[in-house]
């Protein structure tokens, strides 16, 4: 046991409890943080207080030596600027060592997305008449139609959906909330699934659930086991393609920007919190935009 102990069990209690952070993102920064404790340890420092920008960059130095990649190094620094900002807040430290230290640029890679052709065969394997394929069907309506992450899908429950309006509410990252309306698609996959198929998969379990999406046993469905169905349907379609669910968000976004939406609406229906991160798919739609033009202006080619 080192001698950060009591620091790093407070910084998890603040991250679980004031930032609602997932027990995936927890691991990583307890992860980060052992392998920072470590260098410290080596380079004989006790005490928090004591690093200082010298020792970060010396830090830095180290994980490049790794290879580690950009994406990695930025991580670690990024953790260590929230360990930091924390322990400043609790006056354990007099100053953030890390606040002015810059992050390396990483280059985002283009998130894939699925063609039309393709999402209409994903639409066409379910058996309809059968409360796994409606199950089925409607889990795919609702990622498509909505954007939505896997695990808010996963922590749908029936009172988040409005008929009456065509909208669902969402609870996401950090307790922030949105509704994000959708279609009629979705909708008649829904109703379908909910009034006929989810009773009967209900049956077969023990205790009620208010869980939108159940598995054959009447439970709530995990993340895992979406993403399970999702590879199923795929196989059934005889595409060679892998769809995850970040697929579908991604094609969603891809889709509506490339049908006109602005940046902002898609940024508000993904619940992204900066602008930033929505911008990655406007990278997707220029070559969309440069097919557009290219057929559509006059003067874009000789005649």
């Amino acid at each position: 046991m080192h001698q950060f102990t009591n620091d790093c069990e407070a910084f998890v209690e603040y991250l679980q409890i004031e930032k609602n952070v997932s027990p995936y993102t927890v691991k990583y920064y307890l992860k980060d943080l052992e392998t920072f404790f470590d260098f410290l340890a080596k380079e004989g420092i006790n005490d928090l207080s004591e690093v200082d920008q010298r020792v970060v960059r010396l830090y830095l130095t180290l994980l490049y030596d790794k290879q580690l990649s950009r994406r990695s190094v930025s991580r670690k620094i990024s953790t260590l600027r929230s360990f930091y900002k924390f322990l400043e807040r609790e006056d354990h430290v007099a100053s953030n060592p890390i606040m002015h230290i810059s992050l390396p640029k990483t280059s985002k890679p283009i998130p894939g997305f699925l063609y039309m052709e393709e999402l209409e065969k994903l639409f066409d394997v379910s058996d309809l008449n059968d409360p796994v394929g409606q199950r089925n069907q409607a889990l795919l309506e609702t990622l498509y139609a909505t954007g939505m992450r896997v695990s808010e899908c996963q922590g749908l429950s029936l009172s988040d959906i409005d008929f009456s309006i065509g909208t669902v509410f969402v609870k996401g990252k950090g307790r922030k909330e949105r509704y994000i309306p959708f279609g009629s698609f979705a909708e008649r996959a829904l109703r379908a699934y909910i009034d006929e198929g989810r009773n009967n998969l209900l049956e077969k379990a023990k205790v009620e659930s208010g869980s939108i999406f159940l598995n054959a046993r009447g439970s709530p469905l995990t993340t895992r086991g979406m993403r399970l169905i999702l590879n199923k349907m795929v196989e059934k379609a005889a595409l060679t393609i892998h769809v995850h669910p970040h697929k579908l968000r991604h094609t969603f976004a891809t889709h509506m920007l490339n049908e006109g939406a602005d940046l902002r609406t898609v940024q508000e229906l993904l619940g992204h919190e900066s602008l930033t991160s929505t911008q990655i798919y406007t990278h997707v739609t220029k070559d969309h935009l440069r097919d557009v033009y290219m057929n559509s202006h006059p003067r874009a080619n000789d005649p």
